[in-house]
């Protein structure tokens, strides 16, 4: 497939920054990196706001519908190049900041160039125009993109589209079922205000074992072995199976103490605090870093561990362990702040239901998992055999 640079079939050029006597509290917006979220989409707000004069005064900086915008400029050079949107109608017309650099192409597909610029090989050429801290328009336009037919770049862009269009939908349905876990556990155990009105004891009476994970396991790291759970894994009151770690475990009393069961409730007591999760089946017998607490729930005493880690992630039961770290000198929770910590006490049996409405819903949310999983991997195999020109574009419809 032939290739062309961007400068041959459209252009690179940066936004215009305001300075801070030029900015208003209304009038006309103005798009700021922050307004643009992680995945590339609007926020749907604006904060930002110039006055007719300096919109007119910079009308070439106005965004156009199917323009790529691309974050240019940043502290650090790994982050430059880190945000890229396709402009869509709501934010036609709108000024971009300096900070974003604008592609416009004129002869070409715009989703399709879109689709290259945020493909392994887009990113790559992106990355290696970046001078320092900075993204410059000039090295951009001298980026050499696939160049198809005008026919097969619509259809390529429009298959892309559908598989990117998947993906965000199986996105959304996993924040569904997250909403979902959330609104059943507000009924079934009430709200803010009626936990507060409920009797509260003190953590530690249903605490069997308490401990925290060490230091020095990376000496110990392998391709195979036990799970090593870190602070990473541990977020919404569940494990996520991303970033595993290894281990080859010692055989040592030290190991041996931070070796979970199932069952047990971890929560983060350093960094990120407040993070909780109940070790599953599946990862009995896997070991926790220094900055996770291993919890064992003393079963005679009318807790489901699934229930508590609901508790301490949602704002109520969380509030107490913000609270504690407020009183700190330095961010980090010790076991007596764990102890101390304020609990209800529904009915085991309430507990038990909610327990089993989570497993079928994590369930649930495993297989959506999966399936967005394997949307990325077919997304990225597409766009490497269309952007080399191997695709077998005869089926796609022409839209």
């Amino acid at each position: 497939m032939k290739r062309q640079e961007i400068q041959s079939f459209g252009e690179a050029f940066n936004g215009k920054t305001p300075s801070k006597e030029e900015q208003r509290s209304s009038g006309r917006p103005i798009l700021k990196i922050r307004d643009i979220d992680e995945k590339g989409r609007f926020r749907g707000v604006f904060e930002s706001f110039v006055d007719d004069a300096f919109y007119n005064r910079h009308a070439k900086k106005k965004l156009k519908t199917g323009d790529t915008i691309i974050l240019n400029a940043a502290h650090n050079s790994d982050y430059v190049g880190s945000k890229n949107a396709f402009v869509t109608n709501e934010l036609n017309d709108v000024i971009a900041t300096g900070e974003w650099l604008i592609v416009r192409v004129r002869e070409a597909n715009s989703k399709y160039v879109n689709h290259y610029l945020k493909s392994p090989s887009g990113r790559k050429a992106l990355k290696n125009c970046v001078k320092g801290i900075h993204l410059y328009p000039k090295d951009v336009e001298r980026i050499s993109v696939p160049f198809p037919i005008l026919d097969d770049q619509i259809r390529i862009a429009h298959l892309l589209g559908k598989v990117e269009g998947l993906i965000a939908q199986r996105k959304q349905h996993l924040q569904q079922l997250d909403d979902l876990l959330k609104s059943v556990f507000l009924e079934m155990f009430g709200d803010h205000t009626t936990m507060r009105r409920q009797q509260h004891f003190p953590f530690g009476e249903f605490i069997e074992f308490l401990t925290s994970g060490s230091r020095g396991w990376a000496q110990y790291y392998s391709d195979s072995g036990s799970i090593f759970l870190r602070i990473n894994n541990v977020k919404d009151a569940r494990l996520k199976l991303e970033d595993i770690v290894y281990v080859n475990a010692p055989d040592s009393a030290e190991a041996n103490r931070t070796r979970v069961r199932a069952g047990d409730l971890l929560l983060s007591i350093t960094a990120d605090l407040g993070r909780t999760a109940v070790v599953p089946n599946a990862l009995d017998g896997s070991y926790i870093n220094q900055h996770l607490a291993l919890i064992r729930i003393n079963i005679d005493t009318g807790f489901n561990p699934s229930f508590l880690a609901w508790y301490f992630s949602l704002p109520y039961g969380n509030s107490f362990i913000q609270k504690k770290n407020r009183e700190g000198v330095k961010a980090g929770l010790n076991f007596d702040d764990i102890r101390s910590f304020p609990v209800i006490k529904p009915p085991i049996d309430l507990q038990n239901q909610f327990a089993a409405i989570v497993e079928k819903v994590e369930s649930l949310k495993s297989r959506y998992q999966q399936s967005l999983t394997d949307l990325k991997v077919l997304y990225g195999a597409l766009s490497q055999k269309a952007f080399k020109g191997e695709l077998d574009l005869s089926r796609v419809p022409l839209v």
